[in-house]
């Protein structure tokens, strides 16, 4: 359903989008993550034909962005961070003009109804949008980007200023829209992304760090690996084993008890699969093994993890790139060394005549 291949835009010296390419199949809710100034909407924004790319191809249902962009956001509803409202519209008159704008053939006063019976904006359809809360703009933004049933939904910010009830309204229409739509979905709210999509995409300084289901997420993280153990045996001796094993980077012990087993959390080391060496281990010391649970990532740790390690790799690029190959150092030194020998002659040699000689 979408398509991006290489897709670069540049300001100025400034690359805001550094060629990623990703597709996104019909009916996937799909996560778009990343910090502030990632390439987030500059990417959402070459998508929905509002600004053009430096290089690369966008696809939108089969259709060139650049070459069709008509036909293109035909097939596209977006509501950005800030919904496009007319306040001195109500908002029967503002999603008529919104129907009638978008050129849409579907019998309108049925279609609206149903629009507003899915967000849920039926009981203010005929009060100004001046005077509605936040949350009923909120959906009213959302009524409009439904308007011609698009294919494909983006969503930048859905939920910014709402209240928990009606986060939870908008969490279960988008689930909802994804039975028949492809949707994108742009936040901060890590939680909503969890709750909602099936993929996650993060992207870092314009470029993709990870694209992953969002059961898989934490694959994407070279991180440790963390186990909570259930051991029956003396927890001192028990404790100091697990923080002298080879593989096991961080061992401790918690409060929680289960008769007489305590309960530690260790970390493996990165690539080490430590159970079954840890296994034959305590049962060579007799130390019963009564529970072992992997105690997965949350999402919060896994986006910042991510981004971490690409800003690592980047400086690392970076600090490699700024030394110069050995063979040019040298002949740099050698360029230097002769412009300040020959600067040298030139002195003494202008010192033996005065101002006054010709």
């Amino acid at each position: 359903m979408i398509k991006i291949e290489h897709l670069v835009k540049n300001y100025g010296a400034n690359c805001a989008v550094d060629d990623i390419s990703f597709e996104i199949k019909k009916g996937e809710i799909v996560g778009f993550l990343g910090p502030n100034g990632a390439g987030k909407s500059t990417t959402m924004n070459i998508l929905t034909g509002y600004l053009s790319s430096t290089s690369g191809i966008v696809e939108v249902a089969g259709l060139n962005v650049l070459d069709y962009p008509l036909e293109a956001k035909k097939h596209i509803g977006y509501l950005p961070e800030q919904p496009p409202l007319y306040l001195d519209m109500t908002v029967e008159e503002y999603l008529i003009f919104t129907y009638n704008l978008k050129g849409c053939t579907l019998n309108r006063t049925k279609h609206l109804e149903e629009i507003c019976d899915v967000v849920k904006i039926r009981d203010v359809y005929k009060r100004l949008i001046r005077n509605l809360s936040k949350g009923y703009r909120q959906r009213v933004g959302i009524a409009q980007a439904l308007i011609g049933n698009p294919e494909i939904i983006i969503f930048d910010e859905p939920t910014v200023g709402l209240d928990p009830k009606q986060i939870i309204e908008v969490r279960n229409l988008l689930r909802n829209l994804g039975r028949d739509h492809t949707v994108i979905l742009s936040t901060h709210i890590l939680q909503e992304v969890q709750a909602v999509c099936d993929r996650i995409i993060i992207i870092n300084k314009g470029k993709i760090v990870a694209d992953e289901l969002t059961e898989n997420i934490t694959r994407a993280v070279e991180s440790n690996r963390r186990f909570q153990l259930k051991i029956c045996g003396p927890q001192k001796e028990v404790l100091n084993m697990l923080r002298q094993k080879p593989g096991i980077v961080h061992a401790e012990l918690t409060s929680a008890r289960d008769g007489d087993a305590y309960t530690y959390n260790i970390e493996s080391d990165v690539g080490v699969d430590i159970r079954k060496s840890l296994f034959y281990t305590l049962a060579e010391k007799g130390w019963p093994l009564i529970g072992m649970e992997a105690l997965g990532m949350s999402l919060e740790e896994v986006f910042v993890a991510i981004v971490d390690q690409a800003a690592d790799r980047s400086a690392r690029y970076e600090r490699g790139a700024q030394k110069p190959p050995r063979r040019a150092r040298v002949e740099h030194e050698l360029a230097k060394t002769i412009t300040e020998k020959k600067k040298s002659e030139e002195s003494e040699y202008s010192a033996l005549f005065d101002d006054d000689d010709e």
